[in-house]
């Protein structure tokens, strides 16, 4: 595990009987720890999952994001990887919890079941590899079978740096996008050019569903939590939880 002032990469195994629920306790159960004694710092919790074709950039996205540099000899994820990172929404501190899943069709099995219970996914094709592009429509497809139906889908065409190498066109990509009624741009990692905008644009389309009540916060596949505020003094009126045993938070 990495740590910053910003966020945390967790590197997660495909390991027997470990799944996306199990690591979202650890989490939670490490957080309560501390909440007793500190105000949340946050308002709500938005799960995101990172989805697309091996060696599209889904880690140097995350790694970007959280860490702010560019990781030119990223390794391929094995399973799923996790970062976090503290955001502002139109004044509201939202944390978001992101998945990066493997690209491999040997994982596709392990990885699926963490599509479950996301407020967003950014779905990434390479724009130097027609490939990525053509695998989109599967991808799609997991997302739409295994998500709920307001679940957000940001389309990111990742390397964008690499113009020269370009397979893919601009104007089609957000022409499939419109078609399937998601968000789009174009991002690099390397630079980090439209990385934020990415997780954000995500987070304010999840915002303002949950504004408007098209999404159900009680929904247990919603893909958010929303936070109370700690009472007067800093401290929260809820008892801390025990570790589950065996958790290695």
């Amino acid at each position: 595990m990495t740590e910053n002032s910003s966020g945390f990469v967790y590197s997660v195994p495909n390991l027997p009987g470990i799944s996306g629920p199990w690591f979202s306790f650890c989490e939670q159960t490490h957080n309560s720890a501390t909440m007793a004694t500190a105000p949340y710092n946050y308002s709500y919790i938005f799960k995101y999952i990172i989805i697309g074709d091996m060696g599209v950039g889904k880690s140097c996205l995350l790694h970007q994001f959280t860490e702010k540099k560019f990781m030119a000899d990223c390794p391929h994820t094995i399973g799923v990887e996790f970062g976090t990172r503290i955001i502002e929404v139109s004044g509201q501190k939202i944390k978001l919890q992101i998945w990066d899943t493997a690209g491999q069709e040997r994982f596709r099995a392990v990885t699926r079941s963490y599509y479950r219970g996301a407020a967003g996914a950014l779905m990434v094709y390479d724009i130097t590899r027609r490939s990525t592009y053509n695998h989109l429509s599967s991808w799609l497809t997991d997302a739409r079978n295994l998500t709920n139906p307001n679940t957000v889908i940001i389309l990111i065409g990742n390397k964008a740096d690499l113009e020269a190498q370009r397979d893919v066109t601009y104007e089609e990509a957000k022409q499939f996008a419109e078609e399937n009624g998601l968000l789009f741009l174009e991002a690099s990692a390397k630079t980090g050019e439209n990385v934020e905008d990415a997780f954000l644009e995500a987070a304010k389309k999840i915002y303002q569903n949950i504004q408007d009540g098209s999404l159900d916060l009680n929904a247990a596949e919603s893909g958010v939590q929303h936070k109370p505020s700690a009472p007067q003094g800093g401290r929260l009126t809820s008892e801390p939880q025990p570790q589950r045993e065996g958790c290695g938070c």
